[in-house]
């Protein structure tokens, strides 16, 4: 802890997320940047359990950036358990961050399982920007994005496949995307047709 930032009253910090109220709780959970992990995360899992949706969602935020344990386990939970689609997704967004390897077998299956479309274009996010991704695990989820009704979903899948024919130019796999992307430019949303002309553009 530096001069410049002084040491946080964590008793003051821990009753204003406890209040629950998004206007005490939100400046307190920011405050948290300042704070070891292990001071700061029973903080940010209080911060999970208040009502605001606000007020949970960027506790997830910062269990990503403070990683223990005990923040893992509450972001698993969270990804599936949590009512409001934002903490879902926010809870996706934090668990990438713990590594692909270990947080691709739960967000897979959270991909599947959940319908929210913020929640899934919160995982193609999260993961496509992980420079470990794995292109046939990118390849896997825009298969089922460019199906989804959303067309916020499918333009995502759409950009997905992109990448992979940029990535995988020379590599069967870019073969296999770039054919998936051509019938979306018959696509009824007009972004997802720009986004397959453009991804099919980068052959």
């Amino acid at each position: 802890m530096s001069d410049a930032n002084p040491q946080p009253d964590l008793v003051a910090l821990r009753d204003a997320i406890a209040s629950g109220d998004p206007v005490r709780a939100m400046p307190a959970l920011t405050q948290l940047r300042f704070c070891e992990a292990e001071e700061a995360v029973p903080l940010l899992v209080l911060g999970t359990e208040q009502k605001p949706f606000l007020v949970r969602s960027l506790s997830c935020s910062g269990l990503g950036y403070k990683r223990t344990e005990q923040g893992w386990d509450v972001l698993t939970r969270l990804l599936t358990a949590d009512e409001d689609p934002n903490v879902r997704a926010e809870a996706a967004n934090a668990l990438a961050s713990y590594g692909v390897e270990r947080s691709w077998p739960l967000l897979q299956a959270a991909f599947s399982a959940d319908a929210a479309w913020l929640v899934r274009c919160s995982i193609l996010s999260a993961l496509a920007e992980q420079p470990e991704i794995k292109l046939i695990w990118l390849l896997e989820l825009a298969q089922v994005a460019i199906t989804d009704a959303d067309g916020t979903v499918r333009v995502s899948g759409a950009e997905i496949l992109g990448r992979i024919v940029r990535d995988g130019i020379d590599q069967l796999i870019g073969a296999d995307a770039r054919a998936l992307l051509q019938p979306l430019q018959q696509d009824t949303d007009h972004r997802v047709v720009a986004a397959a002309l453009n991804g099919l553009q980068l052959s």
